[in-house]
Formats: structure tokens, C-alpha cells, sequence
């Protein structure tokens, strides 16, 4: 099945799928990882976007973001992004030409069970590929800034997460026994082949709601709640 086109939701999450050229990595040491990210937090501020989670892999960038009520700025910042690692890596490396797949693909994600699903996939997709044992050993994620492990933090956290208890505290010990849960491979599988196809994240209800917002008509990739356990996978 083709790839839709990209359908962009004012307020709402976004699972953002950003490739390498051909595969090739664009992250190749913790400058790249570090560079990315203090862009990222730049631009957030800039274009006024909530960036509620990230899984930064070195052939792929994993994020879900709220562009808040102006859906261009979801595009604005996908651009800034790319055209800022593209020039860092070419002045570090002396080399020139693209570093990006030239479109990003996106899911919008349904609020609720499918917004906590698709942050805890994110969080914990290199425990999935084997890159880590744990979501706490891998560093290129927003798990431990979500866990409060770092002083600066910048991560925004979607409604969901803040409604799970009334402390931070509490927010953080329930939201680690979610992410200590397997990942069905259905579920996995919903969430990351909606965004390959730029399409939704939820159920037929929230196909409906979106085609009453955008005026167009759109598919998606599965219907109903996240799925319970299974075994673990991609």
C-alpha cells in the first residue's frame, strides 16, 4: 500500500519518522546525539511546539510532538532540523550532499491510551532492537528526562502523563511500571507502520474526528485500544 500524504493536526501528538539517506547513519558519535538535541530544544522554543518524546537510533530519529494550534510549525521544525544536522555533519566530515531521506513521515496519534502507548514505544524501541537491556541504559531517549535524571530538563509531557497521578513523583514510579510492561507485537507494529505510511494512531472513532477537523478523507492502520502483552517486539 502506498504512503498517504501527510496529514497534520493542530493539538495533537505526532509520531515523527525521520531516515537516514540510503541507511546511512547520522549519528555517528555523542557530538551528533548532543548537537541534535540542543537544535531540537532551540527550535521547540522558536516555533512554540511541545516535544513530548524522542528515540534518537544512528540511522533514525523517532519523535512524537505537538505542534500546538499553527500545524505548519510541525513542518518548520522538521526542516530546521534536518538543514542543521545536514551542515553539521558535512563541515564535520568535509563533505557535501544530502543526509536525510527526503520526506519525514508522521502519525497523527489519538489522545489518551494511544498517546501513553506510542511514548512508552518510543522509550523503549532500543530495548526492542537489542541495543539495550534496559530503557535506563540507552541515552538517546527522553526516558531518564522524563524520570527526572537530568537538572536542565525541556521535556514537555502530554496530559496523559500528568494525569497518571497528582506528584511528579508518583507520575514517574507509574509510568516506570508501564514502561517495565512487554510491548505486544501487534501493538508495535500498529504504531511504527502507521507512521512509515503517514497514517493515524487510534480507532475508528478518532478516524472520524480527524476527517471532521481536516475536511479529508483518511485510512489508518489499525482500530481499538492498544493491545495488551505479548512478546517483545519491533
Amino acid at each position: 500500500m502506498p504512503r498517504m500524504r501527510r496529514t497534520v493536526v493542530p493539538d495533537y501528538p505526532h509520531h515523527i519518522l525521520q531516515r537516514g539517506h540510503n541507511g546511512q547513519q547520522v549519528f555517528k558519535d555523542e557530538e551528533d546525539y548532543l548537537k541534535y538535541l540542543t537544535d531540537l530544544r532551540e527550535l521547540k522554543e522558536k516555533w512554540h511546539v511541545k516535544v513530548y518524546g524522542w528515540c534518537l537510533l544512528p540511522e533514525q530519529v523517532h519523535m512524537l510532538v505537538d505542534p500546538g494550534p499553527n500545524p505548519d510549525m510541525l513542518s518548520e521544525l522538521m526542516k530546521a532540523l534536518a538543514a542543521r544536522t545536514t551542515r553539521h555533519r558535512n563541515r564535520k566530515e568535509k563533505r557535501s550532499g544530502t543526509l536525510w531521506e527526503s520526506r519525514y513521515r508522521s502519525s497523527v496519534v489519538q489522545r489518551g491510551s494511544w498517546t501513553l502507548a506510542c511514548l512508552r514505544y518510543l522509550e523503549k524501541r532500543p530495548v526492542l532492537l537489542d541495543m539495550a537491556t534496559a530503557p535506563s541504559r540507552f541515552p538517546w531517549t527522553s526516558f531518564g528526562m522524563r524520570m527526572g535524571r537530568e537538572a536542565s530538563a525541556w521535556l514537555d509531557h502530554p496530559k496523559e502523563f500528568l494525569e497518571l497521578a497528582d506528584t511528579d513523583q508518583e507520575r514517574r514510579q507509574l509510568y516506570r511500571l508501564f514502561m517495565e510492561q512487554q510491548i505486544q507485537e501487534q501493538e508495535a507494529g500498529l504504531i511504527l507502520g502507521a507512521a512509515m505510511r503517514n497514517q493515524l494512531t487510534g480507532d475508528k472513532q478518532f478516524t472520524d474526528e480527524v476527517e471532521k477537523i481536516t475536511g479529508v478523507r483518511v485510512s489508518m492502520r489499525g482500530r481499538g485500544r492498544p493491545p495488551g502483552r505479548s512478546r517483545e517486539s519491533e
